[in-house]
């Protein structure tokens, strides 16, 4: 039976919603959700409110998905206008730069609508109207921040893409949405380093006759190409402008942004986000998962070229008024006390970041934690991926002092906002456990065949009915769209993981359907065998997938990264395998083990586990889409090695 660890007194007491609220809420947002979002509406302004709040069919014949349709309103507004009278001089951001010798800086609500009042005239004037995609390529600093402000605010719909991104991969991105204008720096910093984004803009659109402007924030100073006529500083231009700009209605359903994310084959997918429907999600649900106090500290370690960026650094903070800090740094850098230097430093509340993360520094030891106070902590939580259970407990008993809640977000780029989550003050936790559904969520584990499974079950996690935050398409490519979530299960979108629900209805991912390995007849998730591995005090982190076995059908192949001072030898390998054998069972049996000094992942953290099958399977003549890879050479290392430990075919 799954540790658990129950909401306490104290915070059941001062949460938001408490454990009776949130099982009336949910069976009221289930059984009557048009009542409960329209409720749900009033907490952001709308220019008109609506009066048709959804009409919403999963159908392979009638597919609609339509939230607050004749309802007008302006994200920006809801971030920053609305806050005005009251909150002017309160913090929006912190900004807390790459190097620690440099100052911090404090931006208010009332600095804030100036900056994206002036880069919103800017954008007017050198062209960009509403509907416009504007292409973002820039560093984790506040301008950003305001890039995507500025868009939101004169209509254009903003496509961010990853400062660490390629080249080709920007190109790539820009052709797809047909973009005409590029906002960029001349230099990012990262770690101690320089990533140089102008140049990267530079060859990204040679030859694009596309593009007609794109306008360089000076960030370092670095010497960058310059090109007239298409070049225009950010400087010269951006801060001569009007601190004024009307915020452009918008309807409801009027797209926000685009925001790619790589499948396993084909081109990056466009991920389509409207207005209305979002900025509600993104609000309530960083003020419930979070437990979200007016005037706490709310930190997301995440860059804004990913969805967490898009709702739990920007719009959903700041629809929230809440004080949100951007971190331009690694955890790393300069040491890896980094994170908790800043806690300390501005007195964070609300900590969320990956489990990649947590790993890491897991493996450093504590000494790097503990030297830094972190009483003003309250809630902590993790995305991007499921959370093995000894980075789960040193997370809550190291960082947090065993007195915060660990938030454990499930969600996607194309949900918009957290889906399933424990609730601080409602949920008892389990270590690894996504929990419940949020509110309004309708989770059904069905079969291969469809079949909605009932109690304790494993099969295919899908979402029954639609919610407000959900992705309405994939840019220019609407087919596509219904072919990869809503043709597999009539009437249901199908979310690609596998899921387990316990005894207790708590809900358990066990990863991408497509990491499911099936062994001889029988069917493990790789989370299963990674958290079984992971146990082994040798291990600081692993990657499971299946590959071609004569006898079984698939082999399991682990990945394995060694902790600091060990190695990963032949009698290591063994313990392991012993290890998962007993644990799991001898039908888990590791058949290869390949000791890793690093695994491919995007910058989020995401391990992209679609590099490693094809590597076990030695076809790596056809990786697909590596673009979003924070470390390229990884995957050149992995290749070789395999090569050594399996032979040269």
């Amino acid at each position: 039976m799954a540790e658990i660890f129950p909401v306490s007194d104290e915070m059941q007491k001062n949460a938001n919603i408490n454990k009776a609220d949130y099982e009336d809420l949910y069976e009221k947002s289930i059984k009557h959700p048009e009542e409960f979002w329209r409720r749900q509406a009033k907490r952001i302004d709308w220019v008109s409110f609506p009066k048709k709040i959804k009409d919403t069919r999963f159908k392979k014949d009638e597919y609609v998905i339509k939230w607050y349709e004749d309802g007008i309103l302006n994200a920006s507004y809801n971030c920053i206008d609305r806050h005005l009278p009251e909150r002017a001089n309160q913090t929006a951001f912190i900004f807390e730069p790459d190097d620690p010798k440099s100052e911090s800086k404090h931006i208010t609500y009332g600095e804030l609508k100036d900056e994206v009042c002036r880069l919103a005239n800017a954008l007017k004037k050198q062209g960009v109207k509403k509907g416009d995609c504007v292409t973002i390529y820039m560093p984790m600093i506040p301008e950003a921040a305001y890039a995507m402000l500025a868009c939101a605010r004169i209509g254009a719909i903003h496509s961010v893409v990853f400062g660490g991104f390629s080249p080709n991969a920007l190109k790539d991105r820009i052709v797809d949405c047909e973009s005409k204008f590029v906002i960029t720096a001349d230099e990012g910093r990262r770690g101690g380093k320089t990533v140089p984004l102008k140049a990267n803009v530079d060859k990204a659109v040679d030859g694009l006759d596309i593009v007609q402007k794109v306008i360089v924030f000076k960030n370092t100073g670095g010497d960058v190409e310059w090109h007239d006529g298409r070049d225009i500083s950010w400087g010269e231009t951006v801060l001569l402008q009007s601190n004024e700009c009307k915020p452009e209605p918008m309807s409801a359903e009027d797209p926000l942004f685009i925001l790619y994310t790589s499948g396993s084959t084909g081109k990056p997918k466009g991920i389509l986000h409207t207005t209305g429907g979002y900025m509600v999600y993104a609000s309530l649900t960083h003020e419930l998962s979070f437990d979200y106090k007016d005037g706490e500290v709310y930190w997301c370690t995440a860059d804004v070229g990913w969805i967490t960026g898009h709702s739990y650094i920007v719009y959903g903070p700041l629809a929230n008024a809440a004080t949100s800090l951007i971190f331009e740094g690694v955890p790393s850098y300069p040491d890896y006390g980094r994170f908790w230097e800043i806690t300390e430093k501005h007195q964070v509340n609300i900590f969320y970041t990956a489990p990649t993360a947590i790993r890491a520094l897991l493996k450093e030891g504590d000494d790097y934690v503990t030297k830094h106070d972190r009483s003003s902590l309250r809630i902590l939580g993790t995305v991007g991926e499921p959370i093995n259970h000894e980075a789960w407990l040193w997370y809550y008993n190291v960082v947090g002092e065993k007195r915060c809640p660990i938030v454990d977000t499930w969600w996607q780029t194309e949900t918009g906002g957290h889906m399933i989550t424990p609730l601080p003050g409602v949920t008892d936790l389990k270590p690894g456990s996504a929990a419940m559904p949020f509110l309004g969520i309708k989770v059904e584990i069905v079969d291969h065949e469809g079949n909605v499974l009932e109690g304790e079950c494993e099969g295919n996690l899908c979402i029954a009915y639609s919610w407000p935050g959900q992705m309405r398409s994939i840019y220019g490519d609407h087919d596509r769209y219904l072919e990869t979530y809503f043709s597999q299960f009539d009437g249901k979108y199908f979310t690609g993981d596998g899921a387990k629900r316990d005894k207790d209805g708590y809900i358990w991912i066990t990863g991408r359907v497509d990491d499911v390995i099936n062994v001889s007849g029988h069917r493990f998730g790789t989370a299963e065998i990674e958290t079984s591995i992971n146990e082994h005090d040798a291990v600081a982190e692993s990657a499971v997938v299946g590959y071609p076995h004569d006898i079984k059908g698939q082999g399991i192949y682990a990945y394995i990264i060694a902790k600091e001072g060990k190695v990963i030898d032949d009698v290591i390998k063994k313990e392991i395998v012993q290890f998962v054998r007993s644990d799991i069972g001898p039908i888990a049996t590791i058949d290869i083990i390949q000791a890793a000094s690093g695994l491919p992942k995007t910058r989020s953290g995401k391990i992209m586990r679609r590099i490693l099958r094809k590597i076990a399977a030695d076809d790596v003549d056809n990786l697909g889409d590596t673009s979003t890879l924070a470390e390229p050479a990884v995957v050149d290392e992995l290749i070789a090695n395999h090569k050594k430990i399996t032979g040269d075919k």
